[in-house]
């Protein structure tokens, strides 16, 4: 059975088909000297986490809202983005933290957002010195390279490689929030032995790029934020958890 297919298979056995993959840990060089906020460029240590294989999708999402009565998304009525196998779009972060609530229920273990440190981590697919999840060079042939000429949705879960760790679309289908508050000057703490970001603010910290993105934030080490209710047609999330052991 191909990849494809059989991403297509999990998906319509519906959200109780969360496909894990098991990180075993270690530690990362954070940051760059790109940007202030991704400075100073460190090394942290994190513990083994287990991250979905892919993206939330619209059939997950529908079965959330069902079950919960929870508000309907802006974009699930545009045909661009509403497709079963697409990654849902605009989530807020505080929507995303319900559906985590809603799936522990579910799958009877604890599921959140990572923080910034794993989702950098999981990204890097166990290599140390790269830029983007598939290398160094952006992302710019093929049909669903991010930020294609024509590019208005993005594309189906599965459609591009996974990377060292076998997990799809880090950097090319929507940004994922992540639980940490942001702060421009977190890596000083972080680099000082003080991961986890500020203990409150105004915004929350996403990772990764998007359909809308050929080279903004699509690096690796790249961070961005939103206010925690906002919501675009570019933000998704991925679910995240402890080792079931």
């Amino acid at each position: 059975m191909s990849e494809n297919a059989n991403i297509m298979r999990l998906l319509a056995e519906g959200p109780t088909a969360t496909c894990w993959v098991e990180l075993p840990g270690g530690t990362v060089t954070m940051g760059s000297d790109r940007r202030a906020d991704e400075q100073p460029i460190h090394e942290a240590s994190v513990e083994p986490f287990v991250a979905s294989l892919l993206p939330v999708t619209n059939l997950e999402w529908m079965a959330f809202t069902e079950a919960t009565g929870h508000e309907a998304l802006p974009w699930l009525d545009d045909a661009r983005f509403n497709a079963a196998a697409q990654p849902v779009v605009g989530v807020s972060w505080l929507d995303a933290v319900a559906y985590c609530a809603w799936l522990s229920d579910l799958l009877e273990r604890r599921c959140r957002l990572p923080t910034e440190l794993e989702r950098e981590y999981a990204a890097r697919g166990g290599v140390p010195d790269v830029l983007y999840p598939w290398g160094d060079e952006p992302w710019s042939e093929g049909e669903y390279a991010p930020g294609a000429a024509g590019m208005d949705r993005p594309p189906p879960v599965g459609s591009s490689p996974p990377n060292g760790f076998g997990l799809f679309h880090m950097a090319d289908s929507v940004h994922e929030w992540c639980s940490d508050w942001y702060a421009k000057d977190a890596y000083q703490a972080s680099a000082a032995g003080r991961p986890g970001g500020p203990s409150d603010g105004t915004r929350k910290t996403s990772r990764g790029g998007s359909w809308r993105h050929r080279v903004k934030v699509a690096r690796i080490s790249a961070r961005s934020s939103l206010g925690p209710e906002r919501r675009y047609n570019d933000y998704g999330m991925r679910v995240y958890s402890e080792i079931d052991r």
